[in-house]
């Protein structure tokens, strides 16, 4: 009975409804600090789209970014029902979502919407928006960088600015992204990093490069991040 019921519409409109209203609390009561903004500014002032790239378990302090530019922000975001009961508990933000996701290698048959995303994605950044991506997901492994985001890049021709996201409050779950549950009143802090642009190499070792260099980029802003917020669980330095 149980299961009939977290598979029912009532009970996915009252997730959203919860979530929209708790994510809406967290944001509402949070400090933001926007740190070295002169990089997100910098590939704003050129006019040209921007892909917005932080880890999985970042993403429910994501919608804040609306409040941080004057450009319509996107973000690409599974097209299951997960998906759809996040894009509808953040409706009340001025984002809209691209629906679709990598293909699962296990599942070359099966369609999810991969094709339509990349489109669409492809549509916001040659209008100059902003897409906002999780190059860890949907499936994992956490903040291991996946080459769809290094693709996204090179077919447009947008940067990628990395961004970490932190708050003060609130606790990692044990879920394969290490999910950062925010709570209210904390100081939030966006950390940008340097923009990456992807050049039109094809070949395997460089294409191999460049996904590390956004991967250590990643890795060194969301630390930063996680520091900057006082979080005693902040990851420490790769060697």
């Amino acid at each position: 009975m149980f299961k009939r019921f977290a598979k029912s519409a009532f009970a996915a409109r009252l997730a959203t409804s919860v979530i929209g209203a708790y994510i809406r609390l967290v944001n509402g009561t949070t400090r933001w600090t926007l740190v070295d903004r002169e990089y997100f500014d910098k590939v704003e002032q050129e006019g040209k789209g921007v892909i917005f790239a932080f880890w999985h378990g970042r993403l429910m302090m994501s919608p804040q970014l609306c409040q941080e530019t004057d450009r319509q922000v996107f973000m690409l975001i599974s097209a299951n029902r997960d998906g759809e009961i996040i894009a509808n508990a953040v409706s009340s933000f001025d984002v809209k979502f691209i629906r679709g996701s990598a293909a699962n290698p296990k599942k070359p048959a099966k369609n999810k919407g991969g094709a339509s995303a990349v489109t669409q994605i492809l549509a916001a950044l040659a209008d100059g928006d902003v897409v906002g991506v999780t190059p860890d997901g949907p499936r994992g492994p956490g903040e291991k960088l996946q080459s769809g985001v290094i693709k996204l890049a090179q077919m447009s021709g947008a940067p990628i600015l990395p961004a970490g996201i932190a708050v003060s409050r609130g606790r990692k779950l044990s879920t394969w992204d290490r999910f950062l549950f925010a709570a209210p009143f904390s100081r939030g802090f966006y950390v940008a990093g340097p923009p990456i642009w992807v050049g039109p190499e094809n070949d395997t070792e460089t294409l191999e490069s460049t996904r590390r260099k956004v991967e250590n980029a990643l890795a060194s802003v969301t630390r930063t991040a996680d520091t900057l917020a006082g979080r005693k669980d902040a990851e420490p330095p790769q060697s």
